[in-house]
């Protein structure tokens, strides 16, 4: 029956009070520091790192760090930590350090460079250099057929697919998407790939981390070049080269930063609260209703990012929280005037 009351709350009109998501405030903070270090003095001194969720916040940032003596970079609260991995993941198919082998491109282009923030999957060309690419374009792929462990068949399928596609095949007619765990395996796949052509294989990894303050949000500004300098862990900074766009380096460089807050609210602040009951029954009153509904409302607040907010009742003269509202004179029904008998 608690629960009828609560959900109940949730559609009042006054309820936009509490739910409407506040906007963050942006603060420069020229002091260089390491990401991680930037982040601990954003919590101290903030609330975190900058998280950014739409442009309309993007251009709000621009325009905090656009007054400031910004020049080059500075973090914000993105960060990714790089694992590789291979489709393939029985751990006995890979001798010491076999499943660590990588043949990047760095003869035409340096790789892998997460170009615009999306490329997630690995291909290799005709020439044996392998390229990070977005996991939706569709290439050939090359599949592993698992004849014996120590000297694996490899099958290439012309067919174009997107890496997920190819690796669902793989794994319904053959093994898996193709593993590479050293040179000579690797020039075995080259030789397969057609002339001026590409292929996936197994190599993947994640999407980027959540933010410093644990937000999933999926907005993103990446310029061209979005990873400078791949290493095991990157941290997004924004670039004031060009267009003010993001890219991730290395998190152990020492740079300026920005922090987000919320606006504070006001030390103590009454509102007033229309409940409308599902089942007459239930005592708004009751000591075990009125903290059940309190802590909704409380949760509520943490879902929409507010924190550092009590909520208490504000009982009145009479011991109680909540009265029945009582129906104004003009809105109650008037008497119809009854009609004078005739003679």
């Amino acid at each position: 029956m608690k629960e009828k009351v609560v959900l109940g709350i949730f559609f009042l009109s006054g309820w936009h009070t509490f739910s409407t998501c506040l906007p963050r405030l942006y603060h420069y903070v020229a002091e260089p520091k390491t990401w991680t270090e930037a982040q601990s003095y954003c919590r101290e001194k903030y609330t975190d790192l900058a998280t950014i969720d739409n442009m309309e916040e993007m251009n709000q940032l621009i325009n905090t760090v656009s007054s400031s003596d910004f020049s080059q970079f500075v973090w914000i609260g993105l960060r990714d930590v790089i694992h590789w991995r291979w489709s393939f993941s029985d751990a006995s198919y890979y001798p010491e350090g076999g499943a660590d082998y990588r043949n990047w491109e760095t003869s035409s282009s340096s790789q892998p460079d997460n170009n615009k923030g999306r490329q997630f999957c690995v291909n290799t060309g005709d020439n044996g250099g392998w390229w990070d690419d977005d996991c939706n374009t569709n290439y050939l792929f090359i599949c592993y057929n698992g004849t014996t462990m120590t000297d694996p068949e490899f099958v290439v399928v012309n067919d174009r697919m997107n890496w997920s596609s190819a690796q669902r095949y793989c794994r319904e007619n053959y093994i898996d998407l193709a593993s590479v765990r050293n040179q000579t395996e690797n020039q075995e796949i080259q030789k397969l790939v057609p002339q001026g052509d590409w292929a996936w294989i197994g190599l993947n990894r994640e999407p980027p981390s959540r933010w410093s303050d644990g937000s999933d949000s999926s907005f993103t500004y990446w310029d061209n070049t979005a990873y400078h300098g791949m290493t095991n862990e990157m941290c997004a900074v924004v670039i004031r080269w060009n267009s003010v766009k993001w890219r991730a380096i290395s998190c152990h460089y020492r740079i300026p930063f920005v922090c987000y807050s919320f606006p504070e609210l006001p030390k103590k602040q009454v509102f007033k609260l229309k409940i409308k009951r599902e089942d007459s029954s239930v005592d708004l009153n009751d000591p075990a209703v009125k903290a059940d509904i309190l802590q909704k409302l409380q949760d509520r607040l943490k879902d929409q990012g507010v924190t550092g907010v009590v909520l208490k009742w504000r009982q009145q003269p009479d011991g109680k929280v909540f009265h029945k509202e009582e129906k104004s004179p003009e809105k109650k029904e008037k008497k119809k005037p009854q009609k004078k008998s005739e003679l």
